[in-house]
């Protein structure tokens, strides 16, 4: 049976993709995971991998053409010669045939909400909690976490000064809806703490001259810290669904940087898994990659908790929007006398005052204090 390869979305804002090219032809024997083209979105690039090892049996889609998410992309079989399925047929069978791509958490989310599987894009081949999420977030939030029934709307109308309406980028749309999900859905709040800078220069300092590196990477220990602190404290890393606290399994760490006019949240996978080493490594590769406006679609979602820094800009304090389904976002900040700002934005329903002030002073001091 010929299996389709679909056109995946990039961010919740965008319906429409460029296919940039293909990197198989017709023939080509392809494995579970290979890249088999790119696509493209205002500056961002992203692979597309093949669901299932099978023989490219044709292209829907065309280079440099720009196609709806969700779309057929192109087509896998078990052999060669084996038919492409006719348009009608696509539509009458499409169901059954994302049906053995949905995760059961997924099916679940699905019917909590109404909604069929034809709708949803898939994330990476699949339909995931992740890729309902994204399509929930597009339509304003998911029937699992309710607004208040007497709740209204607001519009806010136009001020009355005379002006121009500007259409907000792609960024500036993925900003909105964050900081939406912040206001809608969180109950946020915010704490900080001083902190002595002097152990985590010195635990710095050591690690670059063990390492042989070219400058001594202080954020990404501290961000490493964070990311054993919530393996150890489930409840940092987690979110509410409906009346329950769902605690992730991976750590997902975001890391906010700034490249050029948008701000970015590149997230390590996975990074409950890694080494501090291999850390300091891996977030470095995609910050590289979010400074070119190229990260792959796994590093620009899918963030569980999240660090953000402004001591570049020497501000001494700020006060972060949490990532949508996030509960715990640190905020680093520069220090003066000697002395240092961590700060954390929460969501209350998940995390109290006092265990936000006992991570951030974990978090505050080295490993090996």
């Amino acid at each position: 049976m010929a299996t389709p390869i679909y056109v995946p979305r990039i961010n919740n804002n965008d319906d429409e993709v460029k296919v940039l090219s293909f990197d198989v032809s017709i023939g080509d024997k392809v494995q579970a995971d290979q890249v088999v083209g790119q696509v493209e979105t205002d500056k961002a690039v992203l692979d597309v991998t093949a669901p299932s090892a099978g023989f490219v049996l044709g292209f829907v889609a065309k280079a440099e053409e720009v196609v709806r998410v969700g779309s057929i992309m192109l087509w896998l079989g078990n052999t060669k010669d084996e038919a492409i399925p006719a348009l009608e047929e696509v539509a009458v069978g499409q169901s059954a045939s994302r049906s053995s791509q949905i995760t059961s958490k997924a099916r679940l989310l699905l019917q909590k909400n109404g909604l069929q599987a034809d709708v949803i894009p898939p994330v990476d081949g699949r339909i995931t909690v992740e890729a309902v999420e994204r399509y929930l977030s597009v339509l304003g939030g998911a029937k699992t976490e309710p607004k208040d029934a007497g709740a209204t709307q607001l519009v806010d109308g136009l001020p009355d000064v005379q002006g121009n309406p500007v259409n907000l980028t792609r960024e500036e749309k993925g900003m909105a809806a964050t900081v939406t999900w912040h206001r809608d859905f969180a109950v946020p709040g915010y704490i900080e703490i001083d902190y002595d800078l002097a152990p985590w220069a010195e635990y710095a300092k050591q690690f670059q001259d063990a390492k042989g590196l070219l400058m001594p990477p202080l954020l990404p220990l501290m961000a490493w810290r964070m990311v054993e602190v919530a393996r150890k404290i489930p409840r940092l890393n987690a979110t509410m669904v409906g009346n329950k606290r769902f605690e992730y399994a991976p750590v997902n760490l975001g890391f906010t940087i700034q490249a050029g006019d948008a701000l970015y949240l590149a997230v390590v996978r996975d990074a409950q898994e890694q080494d501090e080493f291999g850390f300091v490594n891996a977030l470095g590769d995609v910050l590289r990659r979010a400074a070119g406006h190229n990260l792959r679609e796994s590093e620009a979602s899918g963030a569980t908790i999240g660090f953000s820094s402004m001591e570049r800009w020497k501000v001494t304090r700020h006060i972060p929007i949490l990532p949508p389904h996030t509960a715990f976002m640190v905020a680093h900040a520069a220090g003066q006398g000697g002395k240092g700002v961590l700060g954390a934005s929460y969501d209350h329903r998940v995390l109290n005052g006092g265990q936000v002030v006992a991570a951030l002073k974990k978090i505050a001091l080295p490993k090996n204090n």
